[in-house]
């Protein structure tokens, strides 16, 4: 995704995205990724599924993603603004 494009994705796109990635990579349903699930509790992500997303979300972005930015990340909508204030930087 062109840099220019990257400041104009929204809140909601990003939120759509990282839904979409779920549903994609850990085969859960649509209905289980409202914003406020738990990565770990309601969707059973684990350590090595964390990677994987953060993989994703890389892609989706084009910047390198600091682990750091991400070990307070818990539910939905942690991911999405962690990927927004990424974004930002």
């Amino acid at each position: 995704m062109p840099t220019d494009a990257i400041q104009r994705v929204s809140r909601e796109q990003i939120l759509a995205h990282v839904q979409r990635t779920l549903v994609e990579l850990f085969e859960v349903s649509p209905s289980e990724v409202p914003p406020d699930a738990r990565l770990y509790e309601d969707l059973d992500i684990d350590s090595i599924d964390a990677v994987d997303l953060v993989v994703e979300l890389k892609q989706f972005t084009g910047r390198r993603i600091n682990p750091e930015a991400f070990k307070s990340v818990r539910t939905i909508d942690d991911v999405v603004d962690a990927v927004e204030n990424l974004m930002r930087d």
